[in-house]
């Protein structure tokens, strides 16, 4: 019963505790764009580089978060909502903790980015399209999911059978499909680096 819950909050150890401990300014990166985009790939680059700067990481990538915590979730609607909502309550307490937390996620639709955010708090969600078009992801295909999905294998395909709505405003916008991998992960760590610093970039 809800009445019964008495959340201690406010009686925590305070978020810039913990930043001032580890020196760094938390930071909740949401990596979005379809599958084979290459949101995982960038995502574990940027949580290397970060580490060899001497900043404390998390990363919550999709796939292993439905393997985990959300390994009970399918690809409806509801679900996909369900998905993003455990995700970024889960990083929302990687941030509290003052860790910087990488999420790799689809995050397919406005509704589900705008939940994503609502939840973490607009001042600590910066949003990343990893964007590369579906034929060209489907070309890659790196996890052989297009070729399933192409051969009706798969139902609720993101951007094929169910909707891939591409961000309209994100904080950072990185065309793998026009730049290298060195070059994209270089933008991304030069977006991202003067954020982590106090009195860095809001």
């Amino acid at each position: 019963m809800a009445e019964n819950i008495h959340p201690i909050f406010d009686q925590t150890l305070t978020r810039t505790s913990k930043e001032e401990l580890l020196r760094q300014r938390a930071l909740v990166i949401w990596m979005v764009g379809l599958s084979g985009s290459g949101k995982s790939t960038l995502a574990k680059g940027l949580e290397f580089a970060l580490h060899q700067r001497g900043h404390l990481t998390q990363l919550l990538d999709g796939d292993n978060l439905r393997s985990g915590i959300n390994n009970n979730l399918g690809f409806s609607e509801a679900d996909r909502l369900e998905n993003i909502r455990r995700s970024a309550e889960t990083a929302k307490l990687f941030l509290n903790a003052g860790l910087i937390t990488i999420c790799s996620l689809i995050s397919p639709t406005a509704e589900i980015r705008n939940l994503a955010k609502s939840i973490i708090g607009e001042p600590d969600y910066y949003e990343v399209y990893i964007n590369a078009p579906f034929e060209v992801c489907a070309q890659r295909d790196v996890k052989g999911l297009y070729k399933k999905a192409l051969n009706g294998e798969i139902k609720n395909f993101t951007g094929l059978d169910a909707p891939f709505e591409a961000p309209t405003n994100p904080a950072l916008e990185i065309r793998t499909d026009q730049q290298t991998y060195e070059e994209s992960l270089q933008k991304l760590l030069d977006a991202i680096l003067p954020r982590l610093t106090f009195g860095g970039l809001n």
